[in-house]
């Protein structure tokens, strides 16, 4: 009887081995580089952070590591490489009253040896910051924050009773100074309790027709008995050719642009500001319901995303690009990424009603319900080759398309609560809030070594045969080097007193890498002139060979 168990037990374990072995055989890739079309990509790199990790990545198109940063805190929620290589993040404080997804509590900046230069709390009992954050040119940074009020507060305002949890939690963003290792200076605050209009208590100062008040927000819009969060802004982007600052409310179905030329006391107002609106709303787009001019058929958005312009010189530059993620969309849940063309003139927005543009300028899987779903987090990025970078957040998926939508390069996270996902198992939990591309010539990677490693997970036949032939410019050579004025109106001199090469390449590039004036000389002397140009950070490369210089300046008006 003893030999007929050992027999079976042991035709079991053989059969586990010839099992394995043929597995390995029909091996699949399930994480990490799935597919690279070589010649088709825009160069660069892809920095994200798995939400459920405290390792943020950055990844080259051939699926390989070339820097990461460690922190205490899981991601709360967006992560970005700043022009002088610092890593600026959110971080999950774990705040136990703002308990919901997308809360985040601290924000961090760590240097490229991963070591926190800066941190800054905020997360109490009223407030906490979450989802988003947005580095501005003067070094400050725009901070979506929870504020807490009461049920008394809120039925004060006009709320509906039946419309209310145990709290309503408002939205404020604020503006921060850095000081020191940890502190900050509010310069600048804008509160969404300011800019309230309700047509449920007529006793109450903020009673009003709602379809009349486009500026202002109906308190009892995408209210519910059972969720405090009512708003739940997701990102916020910056304009600093108009000082705007672009907002995404998820709960309304909007994005919703308001005006940073406000003093704090005037943007608390609807007057003041180069709007002459104040604090007021000056567009929306996405649901003209949440204002009184529509109907359901109306509605473009649903459960929208990563919000932004994008950048000058780039396709569709100066236009808003969002992840329309689909959830609750009429006809069936799908998502898109969809361009709109908001129609401004000078610092204000054509007020025809529902504002407009009736349809987006470009779309992505318009009319396909069956192709792709990411019912939340999620984003998208224009490239500079026009093509797009996507993460469906849910499943931890990144594909670059053409404009045309054909997918030409796709990676899954590997990282999930657990660690490295080995590869061959189906990953679960590998969600990602948001990938973010960065061109090879960003300004970021100037004077940083780059180490290209190994994929995350354990092995990566794609990654293995994939090569790319990117570079990061050195900082070592040419002396003796003045570049004045800084800052500038007009124009920048370069002044160079020693150098021995020929064919000398001077560059100026903006805050996003781009290059906007580029000479080859062999003069001493260089003049890049400046007029015309946006306010803010500028870049001077002055480059030979291998050998490069870097100045940083200031375009003043």
């Amino acid at each position: 009887m003893v030999l007929y168990f050992n027999y079976y037990k042991m035709k079991k374990q053989i059969f586990i081995v010839l099992f394995s072995f043929l597995s390995t055989l029909n091996f699949s890739q399930t994480v990490g580089l799935i597919q690279h079309d070589d010649g088709t990509l825009d160069d660069g790199y892809v920095l994200f952070a798995p939400i459920n990790s405290y390792t943020t990545y950055l990844i080259d198109k051939c699926g390989k590591q070339v820097q990461t940063w460690t922190s205490s805190y899981k991601p709360g929620q967006s992560v970005y490489l700043l022009e002088d290589g610092t890593l600026l993040r959110t971080g999950n404080a774990n705040n136990t009253v703002f308990n919901t997804g997308g809360k985040g509590g601290i924000i961090e900046k760590m240097d490229w040896n991963g070591n926190v230069t800066w941190s800054y709390i905020i997360s109490d009992a009223t407030n906490c910051q979450h989802h988003d954050i947005k580095s501005l040119p003067n070094g400050n940074i725009l901070a979506i924050v929870w504020e807490k009020k009461t049920t008394a507060e809120a039925i004060a305002q006009g709320r509906n009773p039946n419309l209310i949890s145990s709290s309503v939690w408002s939205e404020k963003i604020i503006e921060i100074q850095p000081v020191g290792s940890n502190g900050g200076n509010i310069v600048w605050e804008w509160h969404l309790w300011d800019h309230l209009i309700q047509d449920f208590d007529s006793t109450k100062s903020n009673f009003g027709v709602i379809s009349s008040n486009p500026e202002l927000v109906d308190l009892n819009y995408a209210a519910t008995a059972n969720t405090e969060d009512w708003q739940h802004i997701n990102a916020i982007d910056y304009n600093s050719n108009l000082d705007q600052i672009l907002l995404s409310s998820h709960n309304s179905d909007e994005i919703w642009i308001i005006d940073h030329s406000t003093t704090t006391e005037q943007a608390a107002t609807n007057t003041g500001g180069n709007s002459k609106k104040g604090g007021g709303i000056i567009y929306r787009w996405g649901n003209p319901q949440s204002y009184d001019h529509g109907v359901t058929t109306d509605q473009k958005l649903f459960g929208q995303h990563n919000a932004y312009w994008i950048p000058s010189g780039y396709p569709y530059e100066n236009q808003i690009m969002i992840f329309n993620n689909g959830n609750g969309r009429t006809g069936g849940n799908y998502s898109t990424v969809e361009i709109i063309n908001p129609p401004v003139n000078g610092f204000e927005y054509t007020a025809t009603l529902p504002y407009l543009p009736a349809s987006p300028s470009w779309i992505y899987n318009e009319n396909n319900s069956q192709n792709w779903y990411a019912q939340n987090i999620s984003s998208a990025q224009q490239l500079f080759n026009g093509n797009v970078l996507l993460c469906s957040g849910p499943t931890g998926t990144f594909f670059e398309i053409n404009p045309l939508g054909t997918t030409l390069w796709k990676y899954i996270n590997p990282v999930n609560t657990n660690g490295i996902i080995n590869q061959g198992i189906t990953p679960t939990q590998n969600i990602v809030f948001r990938a973010s591309f960065y061109p090879h010539n960003y300004i970021g990677f100037m004077n940083h070594s780059f180490i290209t490693g190994n994929s995350i997970e354990n092995s990566n036949v794609i990654s293995n045969s994939c090569s790319l032939t990117l570079s990061v410019h050195d900082n070592s050579f040419i002396k003796d080097i003045v570049v004045y004025p800084n800052p500038t109106k007009s124009e920048i001199y370069v002044s160079i007193s020693d150098f021995n090469a020929t064919n000398l390449g001077v560059e100026l590039i903006n805050s996003l890498g781009q290059i906007i004036n580029k000479k080859t000389t062999n003069s001493k002397q260089i003049i890049i002139p400046t007029t015309g140009l946006a306010q803010g950070v500028y870049f001077v490369r002055i480059f030979s060979g291998i050998d490069t210089k870097v100045f940083k300046i200031i375009v003043d008006k």
